[in-house]
């Protein structure tokens, strides 16, 4: 059981994705980093932060603050990004090191439609690399290996759909 946070913004812009809704950055709403904290600890029976987006190094500050805050309350992190771990570590940005150092598992690379993933679970692209920068998880965990899944909400009288990006997308019109 995790908590997802699903970040506003993305220069990436991945054909096929499956959030094109979290692309502009002005489409969300504004949240102190104290307050998402008190949020995800106080939601029962997590083991974990799941940092998605858009684009979580968009904002690493924000997100490095947030993540180190619930590693120190013994929360795991998991963030998603289209950038490989080689174009983060190649900014030389301390923002982005600082983020980096938060993350237990980093899932990265540029979603590719046309290379679709469908033997490890929670990933778009058989691209995509898991990073395990810490401990905390193993490769060959079997949770990592189950077939993977959409989110279908209906929040505020909107349908929201996220998740696998060709099952998400077979929902919409």
């Amino acid at each position: 059981m995790r908590f997802a946070l699903w970040v506003q913004g993305c220069p990436l812009r991945c054909p096929g994705c499956c959030n094109p809704e979290m692309f502009a950055a002005e489409r969300g709403t504004e949240e102190r980093v104290a307050s998402l904290a008190e949020q995800v600890l106080a939601t029962p029976g997590i083991e974990g932060l799941s940092l998605l987006g858009g684009e979580p190094f968009s904002q690493p500050g924000p997100a490095a603050a947030l993540c180190e805050h619930l590693r120190a309350a013994g929360l795991s992190i998991m963030v998603y990004t289209g950038f490989t771990l080689a174009e983060l570590r190649a900014q030389g940005r301390p923002d982005v090191d600082r983020l980096l150092a938060a993350v237990d598992l980093l899932v990265d690379g540029r979603f590719e439609q046309d290379a679709p993933e469908t033997t490890r679970r929670w990933i778009g692209s058989r691209n995509q690399v898991m990073h395990f920068l810490t401990n905390r998880y193993a490769p060959d965990d079997p949770c990592f290996t189950a077939a993977n899944t959409a989110e279908v909400h209906f929040v505020n009288g909107r349908l929201v759909i996220n998740g696998w990006p060709a099952l998400a997308n077979a929902f919409r019109p």
